[in-house]
């Protein structure tokens, strides 16, 4: 079976040919383009956008290219979450998505919770607090009177294939709009902070085969009527299926992208004041798991330092940097990664050298120096976060699983077994198209009828790589201590 995963994040997109069958198992990168907020500015100052038609134009060249490498046999999308596109009565598309990095959501998170309380709010949807959840991007928006729709991003780009909207169920449960109980929208929480139910499109299960192409559309491209299929469409779900662990292994992972998601995977969702508390999320995976992590700010800080440093006419490449880090003795310097501060675009150099100098400590002045300090302060906060976890489920962990592009950043790996004190799993990078394709393969009649044996083949056909922790596990708590004093080892 051979089948195309879209696989798009908030800095690339790509589209994967995969292959799947018995003891078979293969992603094959065959269209790479960029992704990225577009400024757009306006009478009342500016927004950040998606450019939705690039990535829809990309989409299809992408499926395009897959097919004249071999017939495909179905399509799926997965993308980041949060974001979304309103339509009109006729199913028109109302502007451009906006960005989740956008400013429009600042304060009103503190707005929906003196009329909502917090326990509330996460008693009903499991969310964590992120100021750019939909609910309050949904609340941000000018004037909703003309919109009839809100789609997803790729719900979107599904209704764009097919012509049948809906709301694939992993990807809605990142809303803030969803009940993590009954696994429905919560419509009573809708209405009561202004939200027009209406917008809620009908929910569908990951592995629902959304429909075909739409004819029109195929004979333009020469492509057949494929069926496309409702993957675990929040990319992170797909990734988390592609997380190759061994059945009952107490196992985090850490889904190493743009963001880091950092969590454990549980059968019912963990709602106690000490996981409201701590700000963790139960997001919905595929097969009715949950997702219980924290989102990390991942290797977004690593990428803008090295656009920073380009923009600036010192353009610093990637390995050379990497090898300088692993020079630079561990944990010189550390910052909270995850401070509001590292969230939006703009010089992360500039910012990661005050941090430290409000901090008291040595200030890093080079790019090895910087990027040590970016990375160290990641395995820091994988360590605070795999811990809390832990605590919170009262589930002891074994092993970390590291997928997605973060696996070949072999420093930052070999740091999160020092850091967590326990084996690192590397692999696979790509494991959010593996989880793309074998949920499409169970869909279109693949003999995988669980979660175990969908990661079976993956073991049984991709090689991981094994990181022992170094046993300084003092250090780490030390090094913890220094940026947040109320840290315990």
């Amino acid at each position: 079976m051979r089948l195309a995963a879209v696989d798009l994040g908030a800095s690339s997109g790509r589209v994967m040919a995969g292959t799947v069958g018995p003891g078979v198992l293969s992603v094959q990168e065959v269209h790479r383009f960029a992704n990225g907020g577009v400024r757009v500015a306006h009478a009342g100052g500016s927004t950040l956008h998606w450019d939705i038609l690039g990535l829809y134009r990309e989409l299809l060249t992408g499926v395009q290219a897959a097919h004249k490498a071999g017939a495909l046999d179905g399509l799926g999308i997965d993308s980041w979450a949060v974001d979304y596109g309103l339509l009109d009565a006729s199913g028109a598309l109302l502007g451009n998505p906006v960005n989740y990095r956008d400013a429009r959501t600042e304060g009103v998170a503190e707005r929906v919770l003196e009329s909502v309380p917090a326990r509330e709010l996460f008693d009903v949807t499991g969310l964590q607090q992120l100021p750019f959840n939909t609910l309050y991007q949904l609340l941000a928006e000018r004037d909703l009177s003309a919109a009839e729709t809100m789609l997803l991003i790729p719900d979107l780009l599904n209704y764009w294939l097919t012509g049948v909207r809906g709301a694939e169920r992993t990807n809605a449960s990142t809303t803030q709009l969803y009940d993590v109980r009954s696994r429905e929208w919560a419509v009573d929480l809708a209405t009561r902070v202004g939200i027009p139910p209406r917008l809620l499109p009908p929910l569908r299960d990951p592995g629902t085969v959304v429909g075909t192409l739409l004819p029109d559309l195929a004979a333009e491209l020469a492509l057949p009527e494929l069926p496309v299929v409702a993957v675990g469409s929040h990319d992170t779900a797909s990734a988390v299926v592609g997380v190759p662990a061994e059945p009952g292994a107490n196992f985090a992972y850490i889904s190493s992208g743009t963001w880091s998601l950092v969590g454990l995977e549980l059968d019912e969702p963990e709602l106690g004041d000490a996981a409201l508390a701590a700000n963790f999320t139960n997001e919905g995976g595929v097969d009715g798991t949950i997702r219980f992590l924290r989102n990390v700010m991942g290797l977004w800080v690593l990428s803008e330092s090295l656009r920073t440093w380009e923009a600036q006419g010192t353009p610093v490449a990637l390995p050379s940097v990497l090898a300088q880090a692993a020079e630079v003795p561990a944990l010189s310097a550390v910052v909270d990664i995850d401070a509001p501060v590292f969230l939006p675009p703009g010089d992360m150099p500039s910012r990661i050298r005050q941090a430290c100098a409000e901090t008291g400590q040595r200030v890093p002045e080079t790019p090895g120096e910087i990027v040590r300090c970016v990375l160290d302060s990641l395995a820091l906060a994988y360590r605070r976060t795999v811990r809390q976890a832990s605590e919170l489920t009262g589930r002891p962990v074994d092993v970390v699983h590291v997928v997605g592009g973060g696996v070949r950043n072999e420093l930052l790996c070999q740091l999160t077994a020092d850091a967590c004190g326990v084996p690192v799993l590397a692999g696979p990078v790509e494991a959010a198209a593996l989880g793309n394709v074998l949920v499409q393969a169970r869909a279109l009649g693949a003999d995988l009828p669980d979660l175990a044996a969908m990661r079976a083949l993956i073991r049984d056909t991709h090689e991981l790589r094994r990181y022992e922790p170094s046993g300084r596990e003092a250090d780490w708590a030390l090094a913890a201590a220094r940026i947040d004093p109320k840290v315990v080892a």
